[in-house]
């Protein structure tokens, strides 16, 4: 009696709780894990300041700003202060801010960090709907960091470290330059953010989706890494464009394309992290954060459904300099010779181009980790240089997707 009592209380919870658990992801075990567990954020306060004497006005009341604090400083001189959503984290100060002034004026902006931090992003201006990067003569260093020497009139402008390409930003891109009159591409949705947020996912293929080998497209992880996202960008249009070259191969090839990993980081104007405080890049391997478990059940469920084998992954970020990171081991993996072939390609087709790569097995928990260790694939951290000019972002996001379709077609 006591036998069947307890049976028939916990046999269903732990029936459920098996099935939960056969439908989490496969856990990948690196060498040095890290711990990605929620940590505190401190949200900025979102407001217009507004300096009387001045006449000028600055806010970070839209989607992607970064601004901790505005005073100023003398009849001239506002003091801009920014901060990051936590600590530790990435040497990278990323700021954002509107401004205009009832009368025109020239003012100064002085850009102040925390004390461990220094200056990285040039400024770019967005005004009259167009961006451009701000004359270095108007950029001059500070005890405190940087100053921008700026006119300001009555039509607002943006100051950023990164063009902002907030989430709707995103969307609209993949509506108007992916899906339109493109009925091959698929929309659908990998889950939500941890703030409920839509992490859109582009499934790109022609004819039925059943047995196609999978490549996997991911970008912002971290927020602020927006020229990685513009090479993104020309690598998904040119998969998608009408050529004999893309239809060949879309008809053999299965693409999953992430446009916006992390759309709660990049509209809270973040330096690096989730809203939960954590690097995503971090999270491959036990998917505590619900950004990076629901992207990894999707494609590891798509790959079972359709019975397509994922082979390569190719994760855009940005740094200091172009370079692409990779993994050492090659023999065993879906495409053992692609890396060699792909940067040998990428040396030829492209004027003036010499591949930067570093090569090293992952030992955190990063993308191109989980490639290889979790499903035998390649995995490429495909890094674009801060300041890499957007001419030649296009040329290598285009060259880079043309070789890749190419070479596995050859496959």
């Amino acid at each position: 009696m006591t036998i069947k009592r307890y049976w028939g209380t916990f046999l269903p919870i732990a029936l459920a709780l098996v099935m939960v658990d056969c439908s989490l992801p496969k856990k990948v075990k690196f060498k040095n894990p890290v711990d990605t567990r929620d940590r505190q954020i401190d949200y900025q306060t979102k407001k217009t300041y507004y300096f009387e004497a001045l006449g000028v006005s600055v806010s970070n009341e839209f989607d992607g700003a970064r601004l901790n604090g505005a005073n100023q400083l003398n009849d001239s001189t506002i003091t801009l202060y920014f901060a990051p959503e936590n600590t530790p984290i990435n040497k990278s100060p990323y700021y954002a801010f509107e401004t205009w002034s009832e009368l025109p004026r020239q003012v100064y902006f002085e850009f102040e960090y925390p004390k461990e931090f220094r200056h990285r992003y040039k400024p770019k201006r967005k005004k009259n709907g167009e961006w451009g990067i701000v004359d270095s003569v108007n950029v001059i260093k500070s005890d405190k960091g940087r100053m921008l020497r700026l006119m300001v009139d009555r039509e607002p402008q943006l100051i950023a470290a990164q063009e902002i390409n907030s989430s709707d930003d995103v969307e609209q891109w993949y509506l108007q330059h992916i899906l339109d009159s493109n009925d091959f591409v698929h929309l659908g949705s990998a889950g939500q953010s941890s703030l409920g947020r839509n992490i859109p996912v582009l499934d790109i293929y022609r004819g039925s989706p059943e047995g196609k080998p999978i490549v996997v497209l991911l970008t912002r992880q971290h927020p602020p890494e927006v020229t990685g996202f513009f090479a993104f960008q020309e690598f998904v249009e040119t998969v998608v464009e009408s050529s004999v070259l893309s239809t060949e191969f879309l008809s053999k090839y299965r693409v999953l394309a992430f446009p916006n990993l992390n759309p709660d980081g990049v509209d809270l104007g973040h330096w690096r992290h989730n809203s939960n405080g954590v690097d995503l890049n971090r999270d491959w391997s036990k998917y505590r954060q619900p950004e990076v478990e629901n992207v990894v059940s999707f494609i590891t469920e798509i790959s079972k459904k359709d019975g397509g084998e994922i082979i390569l992954g190719l994760d855009f970020h940005s740094t200091y300099e172009d370079v692409f990171y990779t993994n050492k081991t090659r023999r065993g993996t879906t495409l053992p010779h692609f890396i060699d072939d792909w940067f040998e390609r990428l040396e030829k087709d492209i004027k003036d181009y010499e591949v930067n790569e570093k090569d090293s097995n992952s030992n955190k928990p990063v993308s191109k980790g989980w490639f290889l260790y979790g499903q035998g694939a390649v995995g490429i951290t495909y890094e674009i240089g801060d300041h890499t000019p957007k001419e030649r972002i296009v040329e290598i996001g285009e060259a880079s997707s043309l070789a890749m379709m190419e070479l596995l077609l050859e496959k």
